[in-house]
């Protein structure tokens, strides 16, 4: 057995782990190999720079820290990390695609966080660019902020539910509407997702004008608004 030495006195760089973490993924995870995985994960994006940060499937396989706590022979732990990627993507902790590059296809993984989901949906509509070198950063196209990232910074915490209602107005309503109803929540104090959804309905089925305000407004419907924000 290696011994641990133990942490060094002075200045040691730390790696943030979301609270979400240890209390929704966490209790969860039965393979050890999965674990150390995702805990490598996030030590490995720490380290990174720059707004899009994803691993390859590629830099984890010559990663010999991962690698060495995988497997007890190197042999097997090609086979150890690829059970651990299937894993946590089917967990959904890692959003996996695949990328046709000028030196064949590449496996990215970016963590389902909400720069995560921004990043993976960009890809899926086709908004980057590819690089002819495959270490070089993805070009990704993120124009506004994703809608979990509007949701988090202006209303409050993202929990399963509210993601589920948050992609389905995504199909329903413009993107922008979601974004200006989400702003009139934080001016009007009522930051509440059901409030942000009683403005755009109403838009959707009375018409909205271009200065935000729906047609036939009132101080009434207004009223009607502020109901939802102690919800």
């Amino acid at each position: 057995m290696k011994l641990f030495d133990g942490f060094q006195a002075g200045k040691t760089r730390s790696t943030p782990l979301p609270n979400p973490f240890f209390t929704d993924l966490l209790p969860y995870i039965d393979h050890v190999g999965e674990l150390k995985l995702t805990l490598h994960a996030f030590f490995r994006l720490s380290l990174k720079e720059g707004q899009v940060r994803y691993l390859r499937r590629k830099e984890l396989l010559a990663d010999d820290i991962l690698l060495d706590g995988l497997a007890r022979h190197r042999h097997q732990a090609e086979a150890a990390l690829d059970e651990a990627l299937e894993r946590a993507v089917e967990r959904q902790t890692f959003l996996h695609v695949e990328i046709e590059g000028a030196q064949g296809a590449e496996d990215y993984y970016f963590v389902n966080t909400p720069k995560g989901r921004a990043a993976f949906d960009g890809i899926l509509r086709g908004e980057w660019r590819p690089t002819q070198d495959l270490d070089a950063p993805i070009n990704v196209a993120i124009d506004r902020p994703n809608i979990f990232t509007l949701y988090e910074q202006n209303i409050g915490p993202l929990t399963p539910m509210i993601a589920e209602e948050l992609r389905d107005a995504e199909q329903i309503y413009p993107i922008g509407w979601i974004e200006e109803g989400i702003r009139l929540a934080v001016q009007n104090n009522a930051r509440s997702w059901r409030y942000v959804l009683a403005i755009i309905d109403r838009w959707q089925t009375e018409g909205k004008k271009d200065d935000g305000r729906h047609q036939g407004d009132s101080e009434k419907a207004r009223s009607r608004y502020l109901d939802y924000q102690d919800e």
